[in-house]
């Protein structure tokens, strides 16, 4: 019976499952605050963001474009990596795609413009090394993503009435 299971289920499935163990063994009674979508969230964000410096590195010291541009590019390439894959293995929506990628769109929008140019490109006008002005940026914007993501974008119909 548990063969079965398995061979029916999604690997979306297979990797909520998985990040409901690990949750479930957090130590101190985390399991009860961290929420599995949240360490979702954190790999693939995670994967993303480094594609993301992959292709930032790639643009700017390989091809020597403009930082701004190399951020720019990079950033919009992560990004909807991040939403297709959070979607299908995080979130599992199976919602219109079109009205959430609209509302992605303008959550993508402010956090370009408030984290990765005003806090990355920032820093980076103020002397600090590009990477190290995007990791900082990318810390700030993790909190505002996920929130954003899980309340906005991928909110259940359910958990509004609650």
């Amino acid at each position: 019976m548990e063969h079965q299971a398995s061979v029916t289920e999604s690997p979306a499935d297979r990797f909520t499952r998985w990040c409901e163990a690990v949750v479930a063994r957090l130590p101190w009674g985390l399991d009860r605050y961290v929420p599995a979508t949240f360490l979702g969230f954190a790999l693939i964000n995670s994967f993303t963001f480094a594609v993301d410096l992959l292709l930032l590195t790639f643009l700017r010291s390989g091809l020597g474009l403009a930082v701004w541009l190399s951020i720019t590019l990079a950033y919009i390439v992560a990004f909807g990596l991040a939403f297709v894959l959070n979607r299908t293995f995080n979130f599992h929506s199976h919602a219109p795609m079109g009205r959430q990628a609209a509302v992605y769109a303008v959550v993508v929008v402010v956090n370009y413009l408030a984290f990765i140019l005003g806090v990355g490109s920032g820093l980076a006008a103020l002397g600090l090394q590009y990477h190290v002005a995007r990791l900082v940026a990318g810390a700030c914007e993790a909190v505002y993503m996920y929130s954003a993501m899980r309340w906005i974008v991928f909110r259940r119909k359910s958990s509004v009435a609650a």
